[in-house]
This record gives C-alpha cells, structure tokens and sequence, in this order.
C-alpha cells in the first residue's frame, strides 16, 4: 500500500494537468469561434467591405486571445491560492488539534449514514497513514498533491482562442460576398457542435444537450449582432 500510493498520486495529479490544459484548449478554441464569428458577422451586417471585416475579425482575435489567456492565468492562480491557504489552515491543524480533524471526519461519514463504529475506526485509519492528505481531501474537498499549472492553462488558451478564431475569420473573408454570411454560419456550427460535444465529454455532461447548447448560444449570438449591425449599415 505504502510504495504504490505516491505512484498513484503521482499519475492523478499528471492526468489532472492534462485534463486542465484540456479543458482550457477546448474553452479557448470555442470562445474564439464564437466571439471572433460574432464581429465579423456583426459587421458584415453593417458593411459590406471585406477590408473592414478582416480588421475586426484579427481586432477581436488578438484582444480574445490576451483576454484568455490572462483570465486563464487569473483563475487558476487564484485557484492554487485558495488552496494553499486551505493546506496551511490544515497543516496547522494535525499539527496542533488532530483529534478535532478525526472527529470532523468521523461526523462527516455518520451524517452520511455510516455507523459510529465504522465512521470512528475509518476515521483514524486514515488520519493514520497521510493525516494532512486525508484532512485536506475530507474538509476541503480537493487533492492536495494534485497541482494544476497557471502558465501551462494561459498558453492553453492562449494558442487556442486564435485558432478556433480562424474559421469564421477565414470563411467570412474567402467566401463570395453572397454567400459569406451563411457559409461562415454553417462553419460556425459545425466547429460549435465539435467543440460542444469535446467539452461535454471531458466533463462527463449529457454530450447532445451540451452540443445542443453550444450551438444555440453561438446562433443567438451571431444573430444579435447581425441585427445590430443591419441598424447601421449604409
């Protein structure tokens, strides 16, 4: 048990890393999908220059794509923050008042309806072997010897966001001016329901209702801003 637990924690804490990127490399390609199809919708709707559209189009993908990264980088960090705190709050706790940590864990596991006997003997089994491990899993709900990385979610994100960005900035743009506004809606969708249906797999969440989402939100979305700009086109 003692020499296979590192090992264990050691491939957690790397599939959490991975999973993390993930999610970020997901969330940043189908923001830049649907706030860059946005614009260029939006001011497709306004003008008909493909000058003007290509200039919002890259406008928005650069701001997007430091916007990302840096709420990325934020969030995460900001994340590790609350829990390093929680680790030290902990530590000090085994440290200096572990009976109150076994009894905590113990009501924990009665309030979910396991006897006393039980709560008690699991509790101090496992305050036994890793007490700060244990505390920290048990009051704060996370795994401290999982480390999610700020920088790697930022370059995630940051590599991401413009290039989910291309496809509605290259198919409003290479398209014919007939067509350009609806073939860069169908791209859109399909690269929605792409990124939907990843997303809704690496959070084991109903695949066809999240992708259902996901498309619904960017056609809202396109229309909106179509509408607004038909109110000033010239």
């Amino acid at each position: 048990m003692e020499t296979t637990q590192p090992q264990k924690s050691k491939k957690g804490a790397s599939l959490a890393q991975r999973i993390n990127i993930m999610r970020a490399s997901v969330m940043g390609a189908n923001d830049g999908i649907l706030s860059v199809a946005g614009i260029v919708i939006g001011v497709a709707g306004a003008t008909n220059s493909p000058r003007a559209i290509f200039l919002a189009g890259i406008a928005g993908m650069l701001a997007g794509t430091i916007s990302m990264a840096m709420g990325e980088w934020v969030s995460v960090s900001t994340q590790r923050d609350s829990e390093k705190r929680a680790i030290q709050r902990e530590t000090s706790a085994v440290d200096n008042h572990v009976d109150t940590e076994i009894d905590f864990i113990k009501d924990k596991y009665m309030a979910q309806g396991i006897s006393e006997q039980l709560s008690n003997r699991a509790a101090h089994e496992m305050m036994s072997g890793d007490p700060l491990y244990t505390g920290v899993r048990e009051r704060y709900g996370f795994d401290p010897k999982v480390k999610t990385s700020a920088i790697g979610a930022a370059i995630a994100s940051m590599i991401s966001f413009p290039t989910g960005s291309i496809l509605p900035l290259v198919a409003i743009t290479f398209f014919p001016a007939r067509i350009r506004v609806l073939a860069t809606v169908i791209s859109v969708i399909i690269a929605l329901s792409i990124t939907g249906y990843i997303a809704a797999s690496l959070g084991h969440a109903n695949r066809g209702k999240a992708t259902m989402r996901n498309v619904i939100s960017g056609l809202l979305t396109m229309a909106v801003t179509y509408a607004i700009g038909l109110l000033f086109a010239h």
